[in-house]
């Protein structure tokens, strides 16, 4: 029984009591006086009987207050301040109780809360201690995720169940674009700490390549890794070179593999360009071969004297048209066989201004020569080979300084069509053409390099132009080299930020190694070994049977114990239907920001994804999940994850306490409240108060996640239908 139905019930025996010690005290009285005495009692209390039921019930009033007030002071209130103390103790170690009730239980919160003020000061003092431990840990963390940053290939370590532990940015750049699922929430689905790579990979062929590097390991190999190829999902072609990661032990052999290494690489575009140089060749052999059969038997035709002038006349035609033929043919080739050296080229791609920011240092540097920049364009990228590229910059001004004496050298970026001009700008004597030329050709020496390169080779390497032009009205002139332009790259949002110290630590788990979900029921599983799917969703209304729908699910996943802040799930829906103006008040979402959303049947199969192997929790969670559950026929998805609901949580939890809404007991577990009622933001509310309850369950002896879902199932607001 609650604390309120025991503190009802006592108000009513104590009632009951007043009422039953006023009826026995009457009838003693009664029963104690002689025949004489009741008949002169008798006129004296029947007109005064109403006055004797009013005080009767004004003593059981005064009674029940009473016992409510003691009640409240020695029962409400010590329960009450033994939950926040029990969630000072466990959950939120800032957290003061405040001082209420009696004079003396006002003295006892006192001495809690210093108690409470002394052991914060000395866990500060031990995590100063272990922070001071761990950065030299954290030191070499920081290294590594640095060096996995610049990769410019995909990494991904993974343990033996194949779950990540650990990406770089390239990857999940890589595995966004091989996401099918709409806008913001591709890629999610299928990369993340503790998910699958079985979601992109053949299982099969995964063990296969184990198997092959533990053979190389027992045979002490120098590389023990393994390289295949293989065919993702969405029919891109992965080039990956697995190596294994490996556990103590003295020697390699007796090392035990504990994980292992995927260094990816897409290969589908350099397939399809060794498949199209194959099919040029093919057609340039094949096709050439049947013309030159013509032109034989043609010429051999001709070669009797006493052939016709018709059909000489004709040979010679067929001989013509066969050789022009060959000869456009030829051409063709020519010219693709070009644009696929061009493309097999290593160039990479850069911002122009870091280029030009580049060839400022080099300048001024080697040839101590001044340099301004003028005019650039900070939206554009290029493509280049950088180095090469800045050798003929550095070559050209050292020319211009030692034979021209410039005294400063200016640099312009601006974009026409699909080049980019990159311009040497300088003011001094006028040059001739052959100068230039002179220039253009010679091997690049300057300031102690030299290379057999001549500025004219880097420029055709990059596919380009070079040319010398004047402004006769400023009195100057200037070198533009034209440039391959090229789309600017993914600009990261702040979530995806690698390098971002808070957010970096979730890219590593390397507790993982040790964790397997094999062989284990989720209902037997520690709530401290699960991961989670924390969600919410915003709606057209509140009525899901009555044709409100969703128009925003917001999701962040827990893994050991931490929220992911950067492993999200976060995406605006097509409803389909009109939008109440009352219900964007609540939310924000208006119209239109929902034009061109995708619908909820597109939606859904990411979240589901997203969600895979892992425990649904939200607030009030029967709301959110039978919107998703009304969706099950249309989508054919079943939503049938373990779910867990923190309002019901809380309520096992926290009885005693008055509300259970987000916001109260966000502000119990001192947790900061960002974007209350937006999906992605209650999200994240919810998660984080959801780890603060898996230690008080605990202390109530709810570990695991059936006992979880048992004690939550008890409480009366279980009992809440949508």
């Amino acid at each position: 029984m609650t604390l309120k139905g025991r503190m009802a019930l006592t108000m009513l025996l104590a009632a009951a009591g007043v009422l039953a010690l006023f009826v026995a005290t009457g009838w003693v009285f009664w029963a104690d006086l002689s025949p004489e005495e009741r008949l002169v009692f008798e006129p004296i209390l029947s007109p005064r009987s109403g006055l004797l039921g009013a005080m009767v019930v004004l003593g059981m009033v005064a009674t029940v207050a009473v016992v409510k007030s003691l009640h409240e002071r020695h029962v409400a209130v010590p329960a009450k301040l033994a939950e926040d103390a029990r969630t000072l103790l466990t959950a939120e170690q800032s957290r003061r109780l405040v001082p209420v009730g009696a004079r003396e239980t006002r003295q006892f919160v006192k001495i809690i809360n210093e108690l409470a003020d002394q052991r914060q000061g000395l866990q500060d003092h031990v995590e100063q201690r272990v922070a001071e431990a761990r950065r030299t840990v954290e030191e070499e963390k920081n290294r590594l995720a640095a060096l996995m940053s610049e990769l410019s290939q995909s990494v991904v370590v993974c343990n033996l169940d194949g779950r990540i532990l650990l990406y770089n940015n390239r990857a999940r750049l890589q595995f966004k674009a091989l996401s099918e699922a709409p806008g913001a929430a591709g890629g999610g689905e299928i990369i993340g700490l503790g998910r699958s790579i079985y979601t992109v990979m053949d299982r099969h062929l995964i063990a296969h390549a184990l198997e092959n590097i533990q053979h190389r390991l027992r045979k002490s190999a120098v590389q023990p890794v393994s390289n295949f190829v293989t065919t993702t999902r969405a029919g891109q072609l992965l080039r990956a070179q697995m190596a294994p990661v490996l556990g103590a032990g003295d020697t390699p052999a007796e090392r035990p593999v504990s994980g292992f290494i995927l260094m990816l690489d897409n290969i589908t575009k350099a397939i399809e360009n060794e498949a199209r140089r194959d099919e040029l060749l093919h057609t340039l052999t094949e096709g050439n071969r049947a013309a030159l059969a013509n032109v034989r038997a043609a010429a051999e035709m001709l070669d009797y004297d006493d052939l016709d002038d018709a059909l000489r006349k004709r040979f010679r035609g067929v001989i013509r048209d066969e050789v022009e033929a060959m000869s456009k043919r030829l051409e063709s080739s020519a010219a693709e066989f070009a644009d696929s050296l061009k493309a097999r080229w290593q160039l990479e791609e850069m911002m122009g201004v870091d280029l030009v920011a580049a060839a400022q240092r080099r300048v001024e540097n080697q040839l101590s020569l001044r340099t301004k920049v003028e005019d650039v364009d900070e939206s554009l990228w290029v493509k280049v080979d950088s180095f090469s590229l800045l050798q003929a910059t550095t070559y050209l001004a050292s020319r211009l300084s030692e034979e021209f004496e410039i005294r400063e050298l200016r640099f312009r970026l601006s974009a026409k069509d699909q080049l980019v001009h990159f311009d040497l700008i300088w003011s001094g004597q006028a040059m001739s053409t052959e100068t230039v030329m002179n220039w253009e050709l010679e091997p690049m020496r300057f300031a102690g390099e030299n290379s057999p390169l001549t500025v004219r080779d880097v420029i055709e390497r990059h596919g380009g132009e070079m040319w010398l032009e004047r402004e006769k009205v400023r009195h100057r002139a200037f070198f533009r080299l034209v440039l391959p332009q090229v789309a600017p790259q993914e600009e990261l949002e702040e979530s995806e930020v690698y390098l971002k110290s808070e957010s970096r630590p979730e890219y590593y788990d390397f507790d993982l190694f040790s964790w397997s979900d094999k062989g284990h029921e989720l209902d037997d599983r520690l709530l401290t070994e699960l991961s989670f799917t924390v969600f919410d969703t915003e709606t057209t209304g509140l009525n899901p049977s009555k044709g409100d729908e969703i128009i925003q699910i917001g999701a962040a996943r827990i893994l050991n114990n931490k929220v992911l802040q950067s492993d999200t799930f976060e995406q605006l829906v097509d409803p389909q239907r009109s939008l109440p103006p009352e219900s964007s008040k609540i939310h924000g979402i208006t119209p239109d920001m929902l034009v061109g959303q995708p619908t909820i049947g597109k939606v859904l199969p990411a979240f589901h994804a997203f969600a895979e192997d892992t425990v649904l929790v939200a607030h009030n969670a029967a709301f959110d999940m039978r919107f998703l559950q009304l969706k099950e026929e249309h989508t054919g998805l079943r939503f049938d994850h373990p779910v867990l609901d923190t309002l019901l949580l809380s309520a096992v939890i926290h009885p005693n306490q008055d509300s259970h809404r987000l916001e109260a007991i966000a502000e119990r577990f001192g947790v900061t409240i960002i974007g209350r009622h937006t999906a992605m933001g209650d999200a994240i509310v919810t998660a984080e108060v959801f780890l603060k309850m898996i230690p008080l369950l605990a202390e109530k002896g709810v570990r695991t996640l059936g006992q979880a879902r048992e004690a939550a199932e008890k409480t009366y607001y279980a009992r809440l239908k949508y």
